[in-house]
């Protein structure tokens, strides 16, 4: 049985069940999926979690301290969350990026 992961990220126009992607070496199966918000995501983690066995949760920078608090509460202790962090030069650099790309000025679906 491999180590299970889950990269989990938002974008205002995502939908789960279209955005997502699974990678298996064998001993490490890694599925990304891309939600719109926090109530998606958590969503997402719960069937991902009973499905497909997740043992970890990796969330993009994306998701506040409360976001994070809350999906570990929603998982339980038997999966680990964590969140991927950079510094404060890479967080104004992808903020930057993300705010180009016109994520704040799109309408949500």
């Amino acid at each position: 049985m491999p180590f299970t992961a889950l990269f989990l990220a938002h974008a205002p126009d995502a939908d789960p069940e279209k955005h997502r992607s699974v990678i298996d070496t064998g001993l490490y199966k890694l599925f990304t999926v891309v939600v719109r918000d926090q109530a998606q995501g958590i969503d997402v983690c719960r069937r991902m979690v009973a499905e497909e066995g997740i043992h970890s949760v990796v969330l993009c920078p994306g998701h506040a301290n409360e976001d994070v608090g809350a999906l570990a509460a929603a998982l339980g202790p038997d999966v680990g969350v964590s969140v991927a962090r950079g510094d404060g030069p890479s967080g104004r650099v992808a903020a930057k990026a993300i705010e180009e790309a016109g994520w704040h000025a799109r309408p949500r679906a």
